[in-house]
C-alpha cells in the first residue's frame, strides 16, 4: 500500500502537533514521579513519551483508518503487537520521543519518529525536530529531504566516499556483546572521528544530509531504526547487517553499518570487525 507525499506530510504534521502540545511543555520541567526506569538505567520513560504516543497514535488512526499502529512503549506493554509489522498492510511504527534520555537530562538532542510499513516492507519515513519545528521525510522510490518550518525544502543526498582513515562516524558500542565490543572500540582510531549521539534520530538525520560517513549499531528495535534506514536509502547511502545481510524492520538483531556505498560499507566492516 504506497503513501503519498501529501500522505507523509501528514504524518509529519501528526508529529510536530505532538511535540507541540505533549513533549516540549515537559522539556527541562519534568519532576521524578515524571520519569520511569524500564529495563535499565539508560532505557527510561516519560510521562510525555507515553502522551506522545497516545496523541500520535489518536490521530494516526483517524487520519489512516485501517491501518496498524506499533508504538515503542505500547510495545513494552504488549510485545505482540510487533507482529503487526510483518502482516500489516499498513502499519506506523511510532517512536514517540526518541533520545529519552538526552530530553530527562535536558539536552536538545531528541526526535519524534514514524516509519510506515506495508508488509513488512518500509515505505516511507519522517523524523521531526521539535526544537527546530523541521521534519525529514523519506519515500520509497521517492527520495529524502528536509522541510524546513518556513516550508522551504532541502533534498537529502549522503557524504561522498573517502577512505577509512578520513571517515566521519558516529558509532554505538554499548550493546554489542564481549568480546566484539572491545574489539570495535579498540579499532575507532581507525577512523577519521567517532560519537555517539544517544539519539538514532538525529543520528540518522546527520548521515543522511551528508555531514558523517558511517552509522555503527547493534541493537535494532524498529522504532530507532525503520524511518532512518529508508531516508538513508533514500539519501543514496548502502547498509546492511553486518554479514551482509539487508535489513528489514522485523529485524531486532545482527547489527547495522551504515555507509555512502557498498565499497565504503566493505571498507569499514574490515576495518571494525574483521580479524
Amino acid at each position: 500500500m504506497p503513501l503519498t507525499p501529501f500522505d507523509l506530510r501528514r504524518t509529519g504534521e501528526i508529529l510536530a502537533a505532538a511535540a507541540q502540545s505533549e513533549i516540549l511543555p515537559l522539556f527541562r520541567r519534568l519532576d521524578s514521579t515524571q520519569i520511569r526506569r524500564k529495563t535499565s538505567a539508560f532505557d527510561v520513560v516519560t510521562h510525555a513519551d507515553e502522551a506522545a504516543e497516545a496523541f500520535i497514535t489518536r490521530n494516526l488512526l483517524s487520519a489512516f483508518p485501517g491501518a496498524v499502529v506499533v508504538g515503542e512503549e505500547a510495545v513494552h506493554r504488549d510485545p505482540g503487537l510487533m507482529d503487526a509489522i510483518a502482516t500489516a498492510e499498513l502499519a506506523f511504527i511510532v517512536d514517540p520521543i526518541d533520545g529519552t534520555k538526552n530530553f530527562v537530562s535536558g539536552l536538545p538532542l531528541f526526535g519524534v519518529m514514524a516509519a510506515a510499513t506495508s508488509h513488512g516492507r518500509v515505505i516511507a519515513g519522517a523524523i521531526h525536530d521539535p526544537l527546530r519545528g523541521d521534519c525529514a521525510y523519506a519515500l520509497a522510490g521517492g527520495g529524502a529531504w528536509l522541510e524546513h518550518a518556513d516550508g522551504s525544502r532541502m533534498e537529502m543526498q549522503v557524504a561522498a566516499p573517502v577512505p577509512v582513515a578520513q571517515m566521519e562516524g558516529i558509532v554505538g558500542t554499548t550493546f554489542l556483546p564481549e568480546p566484539l565490543r572491545t574489539q570495535v572500540n579498540s579499532r575507532l582510531s581507525r577512523l577519521s572521528t567517532t560519537t555517539w549521539l544517544r539519539c538514532s534520530a538525529h543520528e540518522y538525520r546527520t548521515i543522511a544530509a551528508g555531514h558523517c560517513h558511517i552509522l555503527f549499531y547493534n541493537k535494532l528495535m524498529p522504532w530507532d531504526h525503520a524511518a532512518g534506514w529508508l531516508m538513508h536509502q533514500e539519501a543514496g547511502g548502502y547498509s546492511a547487517h553486518f554479514d551482509g545481510s539487508p535489513y528489514l524492520p522485523t529485524h531486532t538483531s545482527g547489527g547495522l553499518i551504515y555507509a555512502p556505498d557498498e565499497t565504503s560499507w566493505r571498507a569499514v566492516r574490515a576495518a571494525l570487525l574483521e580479524d
